[in-house]
């Protein structure tokens, strides 16, 4: 009995020495947890931002021009039928066919009226050729009446003198009867002729309506310029065109052919962050698609004018990365995740901004294992680091949170403070400048970090 109540002790003794070493051990790696050492190294601030590939340059594969043939007038055209995206083409294949009901009917129409003109003219060039006929057979007899007259008054010159004015009373009358007949027809010759014209005109100027409709309706059906890939060609809204799709005389693209041998990844950086961005910056592009895989680029192209976003006041920028390296893997069209390296720092300090804490007087500081409350004059941030260019040093121990009885810890770095005061300053004047026409930029020098965005309560 005695004997098993000493192994009964022992037990309990044993189990609550294991659980005080477990306990202790918990404790021991919780408040390691707690801890971090501010390193010493290269510090990179970079911008990520989700994009889409295109390609650098492309083929515009283009409906008819129709504004510039004649006395046809600009008409939106509908896409009837196109091939899929993505299908691989040769020179000459075909692309799409546009929608030619309307341009048909019209065309109809013009032939009709022209065959109506035809017609018309073919009477009018009868008729005349009758009429004009007539008038030719009056004259000619009108003529032998002159030629008969002229002998009776020769012949009376020896009949009374009477006789002789009859004679030539009636030749004088012939010979106007002559004149009167042949001016007449001239002028019928010259209103036949007018008439005539005008028909031929109207002719010439269906004729030339009815080419136009029948050169235009030729290039409704719309091959390749040359070979590539079909991309679907988007509106102004971001909507791809396709079969239904409309296409207007201000932009007759219907699908585009991309050079794949060179291609770019289109971002949109907001208006705070544009000022940061510069032509020539390296950056990482990585194709969702295939994550494992990165390609190397640089910033190509900045856009100076800000587009505003779909039901929103936020204006961006439209930044194009060109992509290094070719890979028959890329398309267009397909997302990107991007990430533009704004400037590297080589050799300074830096601790997670989790770290940095601030109160009310907006005074940054960390807590050190050593048990102070050091205020620190911090420099640049990404988006999880910041740099700290003085109040600690390579190796340090800080807090990651807020540690146990904060008031323990004693404050260390006053002589920083109107360093940090100063600088401040120096930003809000700055800042000052841009107030009357926008918010603030966020300046690639301004060292100093909205601790209120760090700030661990």
């Amino acid at each position: 009995m005695k004997k098993g109540y000493i192994i009964s002790i022992i037990v309990v003794v044993i189990s609550i020495l294991a659980l005080a070493i477990f306990n202790r051990a918990v404790s021991e790696k919780k408040t390691a947890a707690l801890y971090t050492e501010a390193v010493s190294g290269d510090f990179e601030v970079s911008l990520s931002t989700a994009g889409e590939l295109r390609a650098e340059n492309s083929v515009d594969i283009k409906g008819p021009e129709i504004a510039q043939r004649g006395e046809m007038r600009a008409a939106d055209l509908r896409i009837q039928d196109i091939v899929p995206e993505g299908t691989e083409v040769k020179k000459g294949d075909y692309i799409a066919q546009l929608d030619r009901s309307n341009f048909d009917n019209t065309l109809k129409d013009i032939l009709d009226r022209l065959d109506e003109i035809q017609k018309t003219l073919d009477m009018k060039l009868l008729d005349t050729a009758v009429t004009l006929s007539a008038y030719r057979n009056d004259i000619q007899n009108q003529k032998y009446i002159v030629e008969q007259d002229s002998i009776t008054l020769m012949n009376s010159k020896y009949e009374p003198p009477m006789t002789v004015r009859t004679a030539e009373i009636n030749y004088d009358q012939a010979k106007r009867t002559f004149s009167q007949r042949i001016k007449r027809y001239q002028l019928n010759v010259a209103y036949a002729k007018f008439q005539i014209d005008i028909q031929r005109m109207f002719i010439g100027r269906m004729t030339r309506r009815k080419n136009d409709y029948e050169e235009v309706l030729s290039s409704f059906t719309i091959y390749a310029p040359s070979p590539g890939m079909v991309i679907y060609k988007k509106d102004w809204r971001g909507i791809k065109r396709k079969a239904g799709s409309m296409i207007t005389s201000f932009d007759r693209v219907v699908a585009t052919l991309p050079d794949l041998s060179s291609m770019m990844s289109r971002i949109y950086v907001s208006e705070i962050d544009i000022s940061r961005v510069k032509k020539g910056q390296n950056a990482i592009v990585v194709v969702d698609a295939f994550s494992k895989k990165t390609f190397q680029g640089v910033v190509a192209n900045v856009a100076n004018i800000g587009d505003k976003l779909p039901n929103t006041d936020s204006k961006v920028f439209e930044v194009l990365i060109k992509i290094g390296e070719t890979d028959p893997l890329l398309r267009p069209s397909m997302t990107t995740s991007n990430k533009i390296t704004i400037n590297t720092y080589y050799n300074v300090t830096s601790v997670p901004i989790e770290c940095v804490q601030a109160e009310e007087d907006s005074i940054p500081f960390v807590y050190t294992k050593k048990g102070t409350k050091q205020i620190v004059l911090l420099g640049v941030s990404n988006d999880k680091n910041v740099i700290i260019e003085k109040g600690l040093k390579p190796g340090e121990d800080v807090f990651l949170a807020t540690p146990e009885n904060p008031a323990k810890f004693r404050i260390a770095g006053n002589e920083l403070i109107p360093v940090i005061r100063e600088r401040e300053r120096a930003r809000k004047a700055e800042n000052a400048k841009y107030r009357t026409f926008s918010e603030p930029l966020k300046e690639e020098n301004d060292l100093t970090l909205d601790t209120t965005a760090v700030q661990i309560k």
